[in-house]
């Protein structure tokens, strides 16, 4: 019997997991109703790493993926990359990013952080911004952890119209509507201007 519940939650556990990686040991206890050594011993024995190195394992993968933007212009640490369809990517608000007066983030890095995982989500060689549509939703302070999810909603001739959400603990803090266009590359540039 023991062992029958054991596998119900095994699959439990690897389904939470699949929905979303950046479940703590915590949570994913208190979901599924047991000691949080149960779960670092369920994790053990499905070669499931902790949550830092599920987060360094996708965040490499999603790396590799990148075309439009390097990787060192993302605003961010880019989490989880599916060109032409979705990506996540997460940042922490440091004291350094918030207003003096008010301690509320500065809003460029919300901005910073949406456009550049916009970007990050065109499977191009260089992309840029067409239009952006943003809107600020709800203050955010020193040492919230967010977590933006880009979604391509459709794509016409070229442009890409991309969604992007970010939420402070499942309280979406920011929204935005990009219209991405990918650059033409060098050659095509030239081919363009030379029979002008």
């Amino acid at each position: 019997m023991n062992s029958a519940k054991k596998v119900i939650r095994h699959e439990r556990l690897f389904k939470m997991l699949q929905r979303n990686p950046f479940l703590t040991d915590e949570q994913l206890a208190k979901n599924l109703a047991v000691s949080i050594q149960t779960i670092r011993l369920d994790r053990l024995s499905l070669n499931i790493p902790e949550l830092r190195e599920r987060t360094r394992q996708m965040a490499e993968n999603a790396q590799v993926k990148l075309k439009a933007i390097d990787k060192k212009d993302i605003v961010g640490d880019l989490i989880d990359l599916e060109l032409n369809h979705s990506g996540i990517s997460m940042l922490k608000i440091t004291p350094d990013m918030v207003l003096e007066k008010t301690g509320v983030a500065r809003g460029y890095y919300m901005f910073a952080m949406a456009n550049t995982l916009a970007l990050a989500v065109v499977d191009a060689e260089a992309a840029l911004t067409g239009v952006g549509n943003v809107k600020y939703k709800v203050p955010v302070y020193a040492g919230a952890t967010l977590v933006a999810k880009a979604e391509v909603i459709r794509r016409e001739l070229n442009k890409y119209i991309i969604w992007v959400k970010i939420r402070n603990n499942n309280e979406e803090v920011f929204r935005a509507k990009f219209i991405i266009v990918p650059c033409p590359d060098e050659r095509t540039t030239q081919a363009y201007e030379n029979r002008a």
